[in-house]
């Protein structure tokens, strides 16, 4: 028997190719699902079956994909909102052999109402659970969202509460192997890990201490998460299942003539680091580092549109490309093949962001500094903990949305936890057409260092 993780950087999904003998089966795989085929050759092992834990929010599933490349069934839960167009349903009590292995199939509704748990019994060694896959439900040291009923909020956090019972009744000795690991949207605060056992979780994961439903239940009430627009996309999309990926996820490249003849009716992209943004960037680009596509791209970046990235190597690009690709951005153009000083060589334009720090805030706060303003762009649980006194508070995901908000005759210093986001935020102000705008790098971390004060938000 063998269980092999698959860990997806940037969206950090947890996916597993399970098996015994000759025989596999794939949890939750992802859009780009080659790996899964040729571990399974490597191992002299046949994908006879594909499980879904839950219709997925934040990526595009690759199982139905999977399933034209192995010939496996696909097995998805009750209550999908919709018709999984590519999947047999399944409910609780069923079970699937894979060689030794069986795999027993829980409900555990409340993330999603279509959410499943399996578990995985050694069918020739002892009788408890050997691990389970608990999706979105359970997390090494959290437990799953339960925000997108809001009409049904009491009512889904409770049936959550009931499935985590349901999960931790398996035993202190079983693996948990859950859908998501720490950075994901999914949770708030699991643990930078991605192993654990039931045994584990239930003494030290501060959800599972709850020992009345009630009490659960407020606590996840007062839990807030942001929903980037394009969740109701992917739902759509994991209903009816998506177009395979391109085997070549490296974009073409863009010399300047090229660039100049598509440019025009695309989006440009920036994925390189933020301090290269900072340093110079190409006039209207929106910075979105590699590692920060997953996360953001969903609020800024219509299905449709069409892409074309700025990169530093075709590898970040490559990089780039299969993060988008992962959660349905497809429209890629190409990606410009110069670094900015080759750009600026050529005569053409470019722009820099200035950057201040933690004195020069206290500078212009002290000194009352007439129209300006500092933005903080940190979500709703950061602000919470303390902002500083007279900073004015946008989400950046909502930023665009709130544009007239704003005043363009105003200077704006943007600033977050550290300056990413802020980084990201500014370039959104810029090419909605703000001229006065810096970053506070460090920001919120700089800010504490130098002994600053922080108040309650009012």
């Amino acid at each position: 028997m063998f269980v092999e993780r698959i860990k997806t950087e940037g969206l950090a999904q947890l996916s597993y190719l399970i098996g015994d003998g000759s025989e596999a089966a794939v949890i939750d795989p992802r859009r780009d699902c080659e790996v899964y085929a040729q571990m399974a050759r490597e191992r002299g092992c046949r994908i006879t079956h594909i499980f879904e834990t839950h219709r997925n929010e934040d990526l595009v599933s690759g199982a139905p994909i999977l399933a034209i490349m192995t010939g496996a069934s696909v097995h998805h839960g009750p209550n999908a909102a919709g018709t999984v167009v590519y999947a047999d349903t399944v409910c609780e009590g069923d079970q699937f052999a894979i060689g030794n292995l069986c795999l027993k199939v829980l409900e555990t509704p409340g993330h999603t109402d279509d959410s499943l748990s399996f578990a995985i019994y050694d069918g020739s060694y002892g009788e408890g659970a050997v691990g389970v896959f608990t999706g979105d439900a359970l997390f090494v040291g959290d437990v799953g969202r339960t925000d997108f009923y809001p009409e049904r909020a009491r009512e889904v956090a409770g049936k959550l509460y009931d499935s985590l019972q349901k999960i931790v009744a398996l035993g202190d000795q079983t693996n948990l192997y859950p859908a998501h690991g720490a950075g994901s949207v999914c949770g708030n605060k699991m643990a930078d890990r991605d192993f654990s056992t039931i045994g584990y979780e239930r003494h030290n994961n501060p959800m599972l201490q709850f020992d009345r439903r009630e009490a659960f239940v407020q606590a996840k009430l007062e839990e807030h998460h942001n929903q980037p627009p394009y969740f109701r996309v992917m739902e759509r999309i994991n209903l009816v299942g998506a177009a395979p990926a391109s085997p070549l996820l490296t974009p073409r490249v863009l010399d300047m003539p090229s660039f100049d003849g598509v440019a025009g009716r695309a989006v440009l992209l920036d994925v390189r680091g933020i301090s290269a943004f900072l340093g110079a960037h190409v006039p209207g680009s929106l910075a979105l580092p590699v590692g920060m596509i997953a996360a953001f791209a969903g609020w800024y970046l219509d299905e449709h549109e069409e892409l074309i990235l700025i990169a530093d190597s075709a590898t970040q690009a490559e990089a780039a490309a299969r993060n988008l690709t992962r959660i349905g951005y497809d429209h890629l153009l190409g990606y410009l093949n110069t670094a900015m000083p080759g750009w600026a060589a050529a005569g053409r334009p470019f722009r820099s962001v200035p950057v201040i720090d933690a004195q020069e805030v206290k500078t212009r706060i002290g000194n009352k500094r007439e129209n300006w303003v500092l933005l903080d762009v940190r979500d709703r649980g950061e602000i919470s903990e303390g902002i500083i006194k007279g900073a004015e508070t946008i989400y950046v995901g909502k930023l665009p949305e709130q544009l007239d908000r704003l005043a363009k005759d105003r200077n704006y210093t943007v600033m977050c936890a550290s300056g990413a986001r802020a980084t990201i935020a500014a370039s959104v102000l810029l090419r909605a057409g703000f001229h006065n705008v810096d970053v506070f790098l460090g920001s919120m971390g700089a800010w504490r260092a130098a002994g600053g004060e922080v108040v309650e938000p009012s």
